[in-house]
């Protein structure tokens, strides 16, 4: 039976379209640095209104990746 040992990062995705949007833009760009992503977490949803319009979605999200093993 194998274990796995997680690091957690916080990550804040935007987007004008929606909050699917704004957490799928946060992980494309963690994917950039960031090996072995495995799970995420919505902690906080919030956005930004101008002229009465929502212009910009917010999410907080928890990312979990597994560490590289010990040489």
């Amino acid at each position: 039976m194998s274990t796995h040992t997680y690091k957690v990062v916080e990550l804040v995705g935007s987007s004008e379209v929606g909050i699917e949007d704004a957490i799928k833009n946060a992980i494309a760009r963690a994917s950039k640095t960031i090996r072995n992503m495995r799970w995420f977490e919505v902690v906080e949803t919030r956005g930004h209104i101008e002229n009465d319009t929502v212009k910009h979605f917010q999410v907080t999200l928890k990312v979990g990746f597994t560490m590289d093993d010990a040489a």
